[in-house]
């Protein structure tokens, strides 16, 4: 675990997401939660030592099962943006784990078999801020990666959680994405307003302003390659060497380019799909 400012802290021992929490008098709020159940209890009783007040609460940035597998062994009240809690709503009370390769981590988790759901029991729309101690811990809407992605924001110590906005040196996942929104959600990341501040990206963990910018390049890179296809139908062979050229942006591991191009595959069929519906749709209503 490591300490960013006082009481702030960051975890990326866990395979998934970087988690954060933040030790209030009141208690803790944590960001996350690791995705095999047995890590997410592990994690609460690291997070004993922190001290502080009695109360927890969990707030998941999005709906991905890489940081939401594990909140129902949090054990705590789970907060999420409106549009989180919707796709809770659609979803079966029981995840398990078989279906499609998607690239995430969780899959690379052994024996996850059934687990259940922890919905989010509070949620907000545009923004919700909490006072546990005498600094503010803010919580902002900030589409783009996810309907229901969202920000932690610690204005007075500078510290701002961004989910999957950023990713560092890996892929992003694009199946749920909206890229307008995304790239409009990185440029307020590089507004004056947050000058100064430190990002903590959920794959990554402590990120600079070069790596905001990179991923700006890249999903700008991929929506102008996307909206040139969005008439057609997905074409796997041109999925699979669109594939091959986007890898190259990543100095991934070896032993990670199989999950990698496993992602973006499946992001940009997906994605290509939801464009193809829309775009009939609306020539339909046309």
């Amino acid at each position: 675990m490591q300490e960013i400012t006082k009481n702030v802290y960051i975890e990326d021992q866990y395979p998934g997401v970087t988690l954060g929490v933040i030790s209030t008098p009141r208690g803790l709020i944590q960001i996350d939660a690791p995705p095999s159940p047995e890590d997410a209890r592990s994690w609460r009783a690291a997070l004993m030592n922190l001290g502080g007040g009695m109360e927890r609460v969990l707030i998941n940035l999005d709906a991905h099962p890489d940081r939401t597998l594990g909140a129902r062994a949090m054990d705590c009240t789970v907060i999420a943006h409106e549009n989180t809690a919707i796709t809770f709503r659609m979803r079966p009370s029981t995840f398990k784990a078989q279906g499609e390769e998607t690239g995430a981590d969780w899959e690379s988790i052994a024996g996850l078999g059934s687990v259940r759901w922890a919905p989010p029991e509070i949620s907000f729309v545009d923004q919700m801020t909490m006072y546990w101690s005498d600094s503010a811990v803010v919580l902002e809407h900030h589409p783009g990666p996810a309907s229901g992605a969202m920000w932690v924001d610690l204005p007075e110590e500078k510290i701002l959680f961004i989910g999957d906005t950023v990713l560092k040196n890996q892929p992003p996942f694009l199946a749920g994405a909206n890229l307008k929104d995304w790239l409009s959600s990185l440029n307020v990341l590089l507004d004056v307003k947050y000058k100064g501040y430190t990002f903590v990206s959920s794959r990554g963990g402590i990120i600079t302003t070069s790596t905001i910018k990179t991923q700006y390049d890249f999903l700008k890179h991929v929506h102008d390659k996307l909206d040139k296809s969005t008439t057609k139908k997905p074409n796997p062979a041109a999925i699979e060497k669109l594939v091959t050229s986007l890898l190259t942006w990543f100095k991934a591991p070896s032993a990670r380019q199989k999950q990698y191009a496993q992602r973006l595959r499946y992001g940009l069929l997906h994605y290509n799909s939801k464009q193809t519906l829309s775009v009939g749709q609306a020539s339909h209503e046309e």
